[in-house]
Formats: C-alpha cells, structure tokens, sequence
C-alpha cells in the first residue's frame, strides 16, 4: 500500500546538540514505523512505568520505502529557519548570580536556530502483512474500537498532519535511496536512522540516504527498508 502524508509544518531532528537545530529532509524509516504503528493501534513500548520505555520484541514486520512526490499545482516544499529563546534548567546552582539581574524572571535563555520544513508532503510505501494494511486503514477511517497512545505528529509534538490518506497508485516520487559502497556521489544525501535502541544508544542504527535522480512510480529496491532490526 502507499500512503499521501501533508502537513503545514514539519521537523524531524537527528540526534543532535547546540544552538543550531536542523532537520533532515524526509522522517527516518524508525519515525514512520511508529507512525504506521500508531495508525493501527498497536503499542510500541513495554512498560511504562520504567525509568526508561523500551521496545516490545514482537512488533509486526513491515519494509517501508520514503519519498517526495512531484505536485507541480502544490506548494513547494523547503526548509526554513526560525529564531527562537530557548529556557534551559541549570544543574544544580550554575547561574544563580544570574538570577538576581532578572528579577524573577527566567534567567538562563539562550538564542538557538531550529530549521522547519514548510509544507511537508511525503509518500510512504509499505510492505507487510494484509491484516495490519487493513488496519491501518481501519485507524485512518476511526473503525478501531481501542485506545491509542497519542496522535501521530510531524516530527515535533506541535506540528501535526492535516491529511493522511491511502493512495490507490503512487504518483511520480523521488524516493530515498540507501547510499551503498558502490553508489556514486550525490546531493541531498542525509543520515536516517533504521531502528532505535533505547536501552543502549550506542546500538541504534542509523543508515545514509539519498534522493534518486528521477521521479519514479515504483520504489527502487534500494529504497525499501525492513523493520525492526
């Protein structure tokens, strides 16, 4: 199945720090697949009541291919650049002879940039068993008679989808490739993680991307990724 996916605003950061905030172009495959799962009302995490929410081991296996579809009477997507203060929590009593010049007001503010995607529009392709298809669906169409943990959002909680719809064929899309050894040079290539360890950070896995060259209507079957690890 293919799914339509537009939203006024979007981001979706990588790990990162600093003052400077950027996004990547199109949501990592492990950022989708929550979406999916969302969609279907299917619970990603185990207990909740952890000091951290692991992944259950039995989540249902779906390969997932990312892309840009060509609109030419839509809007452009690009990426813009917000100004913001950001109000940090000091550890212990860093900056508290800072405090006294402010006179209760906040105190420890610093100016950051945070890049947004304007007009977000991606074409998801999915792989995987009919059942949950249809269950997806069933989500999209408020059929499912069970509750589910939140809304599914547009990388940052505030930013959230104004359309998500099936597709009865994909249009003409740039889909995102993964970067192999024998690939030659691109533009546009960006780092997407494929599965998230939230046990131990150092063993999530995170792949390099690129944008074809074309607009296609079939994923390339370099675009297609299978999750969970």
């Amino acid at each position: 199945m293919f799914l339509l996916l537009e939203a006024p605003f979007a981001s979706f950061r990588p790990f990162q720090s600093g003052s400077y905030r950027s996004t990547t172009p199109v949501p990592s495959p492990s950022t989708v697949y929550g979406i999916l799962l969302n969609l279907a009302g299917i619970e990603q995490r185990t207990a909740t009541d952890k000091p951290i929410t692991l992944i259950r081991d039995d989540l249902p296996e779906i390969e997932i291919a990312i892309g840009v579809p060509h609109y030419p009477e839509k809007p452009k997507s690009e990426i813009a650049v917000l100004s913001q203060q950001l109000h940090n929590y000091p550890v212990g009593a860093s900056g508290k002879e800072l405090a006294q010049k402010t006179y209760g007001n906040k105190y420890w503010i610093a100016p950051v940039r945070r890049e947004v995607i304007v007009n977000l529009k991606l074409v998801v392709g999915v792989k995987t068993d009919k059942s949950l298809c249809d269950r997806i669906v069933q989500g999209l169409n408020g059929e499912l008679n069970e509750p589910r943990y939140g809304l599914p959002f547009a990388g940052d909680n505030n930013f959230l989808f104004d359309n998500i719809q099936v597709l009865e064929k994909p249009p003409c899309t740039r889909w995102y490739c993964l970067l192999e050894d024998n690939t030659r040079p691109n533009r546009g290539i960006c780092r997407l993680t494929t599965w998230i360890n939230r046990a131990d950070n150092t063993k999530t896995q995170i792949r390099v991307f690129y944008p074809a060259d074309n607009f296609v209507l079939e994923p390339p079957e370099s675009a297609w990724s299978k999750l969970p690890h």
